[in-house]
């Protein structure tokens, strides 16, 4: 098979993105090894991608980035995938009775694509309606920083970061927006730096239309200091 062949073949499986399921897709000995040792094995082939493309890594600028590339991927935006990376998320009882939506928007977002291992900015809107329980509002945050930091499609990282919460607070009625750029789209292919991708989870009460558009209500609010 000729080579032009076969990277049309590799665009093209690229292009499906093959969806599997709400969980990350990790492998059974994902966590085997140490962070050091990953960052070590890691190391070696960012200096391979390096040495392939024709890069001088005896360049000051250049020599040191196979060691910082492993630890920002290990360490850094891939930090999420780990478990004991999982953010510990105390509930309080709602003993002020507040039983009205609670909103928490614009909560920035930066994850990586991972067809092509290229950035996602963007915001998270999150709202849910305590059965008794509410969590501390920048435990939310941390959610979808810990979603966000691995390998992701954004219709997944919507349903992770619902999911989890419904678990926190032990409610269905928890919902989610994204709204975010992709670099694969911004900075490559089509490149179109305009468009952005919008994708949205609503659990129990908030399968209902009055209720899910009060929180998109919400959401389009100006935001004054």
């Amino acid at each position: 098979m000729d080579l032009e062949k076969q990277l049309k073949e590799i665009e093209a499986l690229g292009n499906q993105h093959i969806g599997t399921s709400t969980d990350t897709p990790l492998r059974a000995d994902a966590f085997e090894k140490s962070d050091l040792e990953k960052i070590t094995s890691i190391k070696k082939d960012v200096e391979n991608i390096l040495l392939t493309l024709g890069m001088d890594l005896t360049d000051d600028s250049l020599k040191g980035t196979p060691n910082r590339v492993a630890k920002m991927f290990v360490q850094e935006i891939f930090g999420g995938l780990h478990p004991d990376r999982k953010p510990k998320s105390s509930t309080f009882e709602n003993k002020y009775k507040y039983g009205e939506m609670l909103v928490e928007k614009n909560i920035t977002l930066y994850s990586t694509c991972e067809h092509h291992l290229l950035p996602i900015v963007g915001k998270a809107h999150i709202a849910y309606i305590s059965n008794g329980t509410v969590v501390g509002l920048s435990k939310m945050n941390r959610v979808v920083d810990y979603y966000a930091k691995r390998p992701q499609v954004q219709e997944r990282l919507t349903m992770q970061i619902v999911k989890e919460l419904q678990h926190i607070l032990g409610t269905e009625d928890v919902a989610c927006v994204i709204d975010a750029k992709h670099l694969c789209v911004n900075s490559r292919g089509i490149r179109d730096i305009d468009s952005s991708t919008v994708t949205s989870e609503f659990g129990g009460k908030f399968k209902d239309p009055q209720t899910r558009r009060e929180f998109l209500d919400y959401i389009k609010l100006e935001t004054e200091f």
